[in-house]
């Protein structure tokens, strides 16, 4: 059995239709432009989930977008709230260091007082029999009297330790013995 392919042709693509200008040209059967028209009016309905797919992902682009675009700007009223934080924590680091300076000075001044009145305690203490200051010493705080003992000469101190009664000279011995002079530390 032989097909007729000429035959299937004219059914598919139409005759051969010479134009007014001499051209031949083949000319699309009816019934394909048919199909060809159906298949163009029903393009809407075939895209059309497409076409809303893309609006929805158009739609969730720009919501992204929107809310990058609110995320950098609470980005950057944070930043610039923390840097208005940053600039008063330096500005009060700077015054509690000015702060700590001055109480720094402030105390070295009342050692230095406290140093002035120790040395002319002292000096009373050293001016007296050691008989006479071991009396006083003996009324005294041991710390005070340690105080004392340890800032006079060697020879005067251990002439008033002689004096002391027994108990106290061995109380404030100890203590001289343990003794740490307290100075600020930084």
């Amino acid at each position: 059995m032989k097909t007729n392919n000429k035959g299937l042709r004219k059914i598919l693509w139409g005759k051969n239709y010479t134009l007014k200008n001499g051209d031949d040209r083949k000319v699309i059967n009816f019934f394909w432009i048919h199909v060809f028209f159906l298949f163009i009016l029903s393009m809407p309905f075939i895209l059309s989930p497409a076409m809303a797919s893309q609006d929805e992902i158009l739609r969730f682009i720009e919501t992204k977008q929107k809310e990058i675009r609110e995320k950098e700007e609470a980005i950057k009223i944070e930043e610039e709230r923390l840097n208005i934080l940053k600039k008063e924590i330096e500005e009060k680091m700077e015054n509690y260091k000015r702060l700590l300076n001055q109480i720094e000075e402030v105390l070295k001044r009342i050692e230095q007082i406290n140093d002035e009145k120790l040395n002319k305690v002292v000096k009373t203490y050293e001016s007296m029999s050691p008989e006479d200051a071991a009396a006083r010493l003996s009324m005294l705080e041991d710390k005070i009297a340690v105080s004392i003992l340890v800032k006079m000469k060697d020879k005067k101190a251990s002439a008033i330790i002689a004096a002391l009664e027994p108990r106290k000279a061995a109380s404030i011995t100890e203590k001289m013995a343990n003794f740490v002079k307290n100075f600020p530390i930084r």
